[in-house]
């Protein structure tokens, strides 16, 4: 077996926009019951948000031209000629030289176009002292400010965040259409893998860490995972294996067996899942090198590495990227690193992008990032990080004092 032409990291990720297609299936879920799953249709709003002028603060509504000149010195006089009672419609109106007390989040009465914060005013038996002047819509909401009947509050694609179920809530609805959730399957290979609840190993044995921690990840991203166990190096088992779990799940992770060897047979096993097969076999990316990507059949397929630390940082980088997509996740259009000082020299190659496992620090207002050195194999170097220091491919290593991106674990 020979490595296909290796991708930089760029070229992966426009492969994956290219390749993935969104699941088709979409189901309507309760509210209350669809924290952090993918809207599958645009929400229109079918009223305003709030519904009627409101106050943000408590206060006096006024006529704002009527507060003009007032002062702590020289202060206004209003008359109050009402109260606004939470819930109802106020009956008093304000006119030239009136107030009407409003709660937060009262209805504006009639007249009034603004209101005084009751700091800056003083009711005395109901003669209102004004000892500021406001602007006119000063500390008032109006009707569908917040939301507007007939805007597309939502699109499809949004990640519902508790955010977004209050927003939904504001107007009313109970249920929406989401796309269904993802169920990815896990196989590992090898024979010198067990299961990571063994107690005590054979020489030579290794506990099969990768899954808690790719699965891990998956669950963070409101994925289901199905464990397909282990398998050994054998490939008419490994392939019946991975066929019969292909078949039960949306996105199919094989762990290890991903790098040029007499017993790797991940290329060639997933070559017979379907077509088109691998679209990406090695990056230009250390540590991770020998990852694999393939669709087959419409279902994408992933060879991660077989180290730890390789196998997660492929997966929080490409593999995240994936399932975001085959969720139907729109693309995110904010930031995914920081960035913070470096405390020491690192050197990288040309034309390879490197990530390197660092702890995050504050030290006199600003952030850090202290390399955290070892080998790929190395599942402590990830317990000990807080994020992942990125050295793009063009550059040569980065200086002590540099400021570098930084993906933070979360």
């Amino acid at each position: 077996m020979q490595f296909f032409k290796v991708k930089t990291v760029e070229e992966t990720f426009a492969l994956i926009e290219e390749n993935i297609p969104a699941i088709e299936q979409t189901v309507v879920r309760e509210l209350g019951d669809a924290l952090n799953h993918i809207l599958a249709a645009s929400v229109v709003a079918k009223e305003n948000v709030p519904s009627f002028d409101r106050s943000t603060v408590d206060g006096y509504a006024v006529r704002a031209k009527d507060t003009y000149g007032s002062s702590e010195s020289m202060p206004g006089f209003l008359n109050v000629v009402g109260e606004v009672r939470m819930g109802e419609v106020p009956t008093a109106v304000v006119g030239h030289g009136t107030a009407v007390y409003v709660p937060t989040g009262g209805m504006m009465p009639k007249g009034s176009d603004s209101v005084i914060m009751i700091e800056h005013c003083e009711d005395v038996d109901g003669l209102l002292n004004t000892y500021k002047q406001i602007a006119p819509g000063e500390n008032v909401i109006r009707a569908g400010e917040d939301i507007k009947a007939e805007e597309i509050l939502l699109e499809v694609g949004t990640k519902l965040r508790p955010q977004e179920l209050g927003a939904l809530a504001s107007l009313g609805i109970a249920q929406v259409p989401v796309f269904r959730k993802l169920k990815v399957g896990y196989l590992s290979s090898g024979d010198e893998i067990v299961p990571y609840q063994t107690p005590k190993l054979v020489e030579g044995q290794i506990r099969d860490i990768n899954y808690l921690t790719i699965a891990g990840l998956a669950n963070e991203w409101n994925v289901d995972v199905v464990y397909g166990g282990i398998v050994r190096d054998d490939f008419e088992e490994f392939r019946e294996r991975a066929r019969e779990l292909y078949e039960q799940v949306d996105c199919l992770i094989l762990s290890g067996g991903s790098s040029v060897g007499a017993k790797d047979y991940t290329t060639d096993v997933i070559q017979s899942l379907g077509d088109p097969g691998v679209f990406v076999h090695g990056i230009s990316i250390k540590p991770g090198k020998p990852t694999i990507m393939a669709m087959a059949n419409g279902k994408p397929v992933i060879g991660l590495p077989g180290h730890p630390a390789s196998a997660m940082i492929i997966f929080k980088l490409f593999g995240e990227r994936i399932l975001r997509k085959l969720k139907g996740e729109k693309p995110l259009r904010k930031p995914e690193r920081i960035f913070a000082k470096i405390t020491k020299n690192i050197p990288s190659s040309m034309g390879r992008a490197d990530y390197i496992r660092v702890r995050i620090f504050e030290k006199e207002g600003e952030w850090w990032a202290e390399p955290i050195i070892g080998k790929s194999g190395l599942i402590t170097t990830l317990v000990k990080s807080d994020g992942i220091v990125e050295i793009s491919s063009e550059k040569e290593g980065v200086s002590q004092g540099e400021y570098v991106p930084v993906i933070p674990s979360r």
